[in-house]
């Protein structure tokens, strides 16, 4: 289990309060998992403890802050920025149990090879423009 950081309910994922969405994230489970619990202990004891637990939650805990980035977020895009770099997320947390939070392996794969594939193509037009003809006419115009 890995704790991180503060505890925050998050209403964006969440469905009434966010309290089991803010729970899953500071634990690094998935989201269903926590609701599971929450449900089933609700049922099985009666209500009154995880209702109780869940209020207390509610109004105890912070939002979540916009600035904050979840953990599990993972933005392997691409996306340009405004200088023209492409912006590659290096980060991809990949789940090992089904419990935790993260891509399946699979999926991670997917995605990283995406971003190199992204990345070769951009490579390749570089090479082809540094090796043109056109490359080395602009370069003889700038040193004149």
């Amino acid at each position: 289990m890995k704790v991180k950081g503060e505890l925050y309910r998050d209403p964006d994922k969440g469905q009434i309060a966010g309290v089991c969405a803010g729970v899953a994230e500071y634990f690094g489970w998935e989201l269903w998992l926590v609701r599971i619990i929450m449900v089933s202990g609700f049922l099985l004891t009666g209500g009154s403890f995880f209702l109780m637990a869940y209020i207390v939650g509610w109004f105890i805990l912070e939002k979540k802050p916009k600035g904050l980035k979840s953990t599990g977020s993972i933005d392997g895009s691409g996306n340009r920025t405004s200088s023209g770099n492409v912006k590659v997320e290096t980060k991809i947390e990949v789940k090992s149990r089904v419990w935790q939070a993260g891509e399946p392996p699979i999926q991670a794969f997917v995605d990283i090879e995406s971003s190199f594939g992204k990345l070769e193509t951009r490579l390749r037009k570089m090479e082809s423009y540094v090796t043109s003809s056109e490359f080395q006419l602009n370069r003889e115009f700038k040193n004149l």
